[in-house]
């Protein structure tokens, strides 16, 4: 399997990082002006609108028989996937690259930045109507979630990129490293069976893993594969879409998620790229060589050495129009094997 330069990329990254996405709260209204700089090289449309008539985008680049669908902001308050997206989309507007003229030529990129503008607006995982869209894939009941299926079988991809973010909680297995970034190639069924899609499906992920390994050695994890019957992914993999999954996580002092942004942006990259130079699918045991997510950390543990420690994680909020990160504290919860991303002791002086 090919992995990009990393010294390509990086440059590529650096040159044509969309500067003006910062932080974790993206709404729809931030992504709005990047529009028209965009809309000579892609087309852009409404394909619907959410539960409080948000305009849901689509944009589609590239006419190569290879059709990949991405969308990020299925939870509204998952930003890292959107900012990357973003960043991706200048380097189609402005690069020559060989790299993104490749993928141009080889696919059919369609791309939803914020699938849910109104959890986006509030900050929150669910809809307008407190649905989860990653629990919604059988009944359907959110528009947004009808709005997805519909594209899908209208647009008929070879594969899809579900965008999300994960909690800071999680490290890779067997070490104290945070899971920056995770993959999944969700499951069919509850026997976890490897089918033909899920190979496929694999076989991208290993790529893109590979990619990694030279630039965050020991810092990817591979997301539980427990088959979720309502879930999208689960579900359009059960259908015979290629549904490959990143979640995006915590890296050492980055809570704005900044350096996995840029993780992100390469592996979606390494991962069209990939799919672009490549005609079969089958070479995957790699994927298992991937170590688990496991659940390692929290946010702020304060060490005690005449009582019991004591565990924080942050919770996010909008206040006055302000994201702000909370401290709380983990009630019932033994500590002991927990490690924090900061640490504070606290020692009785004789």
């Amino acid at each position: 399997m090919e992995a990009l330069e990393v010294s390509t990329i990086k440059q590529l990254y650096q040159n044509q990082k969309e500067e003006t996405l910062f932080g974790k709260w993206i709404t729809l209204n931030d992504i709005l002006p990047l529009f028209k700089k965009h809309e000579k090289k892609f087309t852009i449309r409404t394909i619907g609108t959410s539960e409080q008539h948000r305009a849901i985008y689509s944009f589609t680049i590239g006419n190569g028989p290879k059709k990949i669908l991405l969308w990020s902001q299925m939870h509204g308050n998952e930003s890292t996937g959107t900012r990357a997206i973003f960043d991706l989309f200048n380097c189609f507007t402005n690069s020559n690259e060989a790299i993104i003229q490749t993928i141009i030529k080889e696919c059919t990129l369609v791309f939803v930045p914020i699938l849910n503008p109104d959890g986006a607006e509030l900050y929150t995982r669910v809809n307008a109507n407190g649905i989860d869209l990653n629990r919604d894939a059988v009944d359907r009941v959110a528009k947004e979630s009808k709005l997805l299926r519909h594209l899908l079988e209208e647009f008929n991809p070879s594969f899809c990129f579900n965008l999300h973010d994960q909690r800071t909680i999680f490290n890779v297995e067997g070490t104290r490293n945070t899971a920056t970034i995770s993959f999944l190639a969700p499951s069919e069924e509850p026997t976890r069976a490897i089918t033909t899609g899920r190979i496929a499906t694999m076989n991208v992920i290993v790529s893109m893993n590979a990619l990694l390994q030279k630039m965050i050695p020991n810092f990817v994890g591979r997301y539980t594969d427990e088959f979720y019957p309502t879930a999208t992914g689960d579900n359009f993999q059960k259908l015979g879409y290629n549904t490959i999954l990143i979640e995006s996580g915590h890296y050492q002092k980055d809570y704005h998620r900044e350096k996995t942004r840029a993780y992100t942006f390469y592996s979606i990259l390494q991962g069209l790229y990939h799919i672009s130079i490549t005609s079969t699918f089958k070479t995957y045991k790699d994927y298992f060589l991937i170590p688990n997510n496991d659940q390692l950390f929290l946010d702020v543990i304060h060490r005690f050495t005449d009582k019991e420690d004591i565990g924080y994680q942050y919770v996010d909020e909008i206040i006055k129009q302000q994201l702000v990160s909370k401290l709380v504290k983990i009630d019932d919860l033994d500590v002991s094997g927990k490690v924090g991303h900061h640490e504070i002791v606290f020692e009785i002086k004789k």
